[in-house]
């Protein structure tokens, strides 16, 4: 097994780097403090390709892979993690139209995700009465001719108000449980979509995460992505990619906080002797190692053609876990100074939390994990 980076990776992790050196961390605390979205910087990355790293140059993305992808959300992540998150849906939601959208999908939408022209992707699934439990959804979709007629509500939608395209998932048999979700493609300018509340978080807070309603909106036929019924499979596939993309982003703000806290402990006359210190930076340093292992092990899986969903579920919990656990240690070395909100790791600690929670939670990765370990025994 060879643990080295190949060339091209190098020199897209380079690439990455300095994107988000030049135009991510300059912005990040700023933004974070205005809760501004990031529109200029989602405009360099569409032009650097970073929008469609999964989908292949032949379908109209940049056909970097999921390796690629991993890399790039570490060090975007790394310098602002709001915008980060901006990018891994929007890369999610054009891997799932690639593997199951039709031919016309994919040439009306995929182009306008790669170039720019639409800011972001948005995935709904998630509804105030169905979260963990997504095939408990309300949603629905009722066929009337060559139309989809959508109803419901979505919450916690990451661009929901910013996308040019957001994948929605509602019941075309509401009797049929998850069998019965289909998916769909609504643009924000169809008649009955509108955008509720804004959510006050407590971290990423550049990224903009809404509720979204659907009254009696109107989806052509071709708008439906893969076949009646599929759409669980569809958002599940969805989530294994986007749990890599997650993982890949705790690892990013992990890395952050424990060079937050070797940069203070730098400074710091005589806390780099404390053994207590050194403690927590070789827990830090060896917990984020193991995690970005993790994420690229997945990540590489991927791009085989593998099935991955363990190994993705490992990464995600593990990773986000470990950059919790690292953002706190990094608050206890840096002492009282770290509540300060002009302390990067004060933002650090905030930002990370949400990623045990989306894309499923640890807890939900943990079921994951025990039903393939069970079904691989039997």
């Amino acid at each position: 097994m060879d643990f080295a980076l190949d060339a091209p990776h190098e020199q897209l992790r380079t690439l990455a780097r300095r994107v988000a050196a030049e135009a991510l961390a300059p912005r990040a605390a700023a933004y974070d403090r205005e809760q501004r979205f990031p529109l200029e910087q989602m405009a360099a990355l569409a032009e650097r390709g970073f929008l469609t790293m999964l989908v292949p140059k032949v379908a109209g993305g940049s056909g970097h892979g999921s390796v690629a992808y991993a890399l790039a959300m570490m060090e975007m992540a790394e310098a602002c993690a709001a915008t980060s998150v901006t990018m891994a849906v929007t890369n999610m939601v054009g891997d799932a139209i690639r593997a199951w959208g039709s031919d016309y999908l994919q040439n009306k939408y995929i182009p306008s995700l790669h170039d720019g022209r639409f800011t972001a992707g948005a995935f709904a699934l998630s509804e105030p009465g169905a979260g963990s439990d997504a095939s408990s959804l309300k949603a629905t979709a009722v066929r009337k001719g060559d139309r989809y007629v959508l109803n419901g509500n979505k919450c916690w939608i990451t661009s929901g108000d910013r996308a040019g395209v957001i994948l929605v998932m509602a019941k075309t048999d509401p009797a049929a449980g998850s069998k019965g979700i289909s998916a769909f493609l609504v643009e924000p300018e169809m008649a009955g979509f509108s955008v509720g509340r804004h959510e006050e978080k407590m971290g990423i807070r550049a990224s903009s995460t809404v509720t979204i309603n659907l009254e009696d909106v109107e989806v052509p036929v071709e708008n439906r992505v893969g076949d009646e019924g599929v759409g669980f499979k569809i958002a599940m596939r969805a989530l294994d990619g986007g749990r890599i993309g997650i993982g890949a982003q705790a690892v990013g703000i992990g890395r952050a906080a424990l060079k937050a806290a070797v940069e203070y402990v730098g400074t710091t006359p005589g806390r780099a002797d404390r053994a207590s210190v050194r403690a927590r930076l070789a827990e830090m340093s060896a917990e984020l190692e193991a995690a970005r292992l993790l994420v690229m092990r997945a990540a590489d899986m991927k791009d085989r053609g593998i099935p991955f969903t363990k190994q993705a579920s490992m990464a995600k919990m593990f990773a986000t876990e470990a950059a919790n656990r690292a953002t706190h240690r990094a608050l206890e070395i840096v002492g009282p100074d770290a509540v300060d909100a002009r302390q990067a790791v004060e933002r650090f600690f905030r930002d990370v939390r949400v990623t045990m929670i989306y894309e499923g939670t640890s807890e939900v990765q943990r079921v994951v994990i025990a039903r393939q370990v069970l079904a691989e025994v039997q």
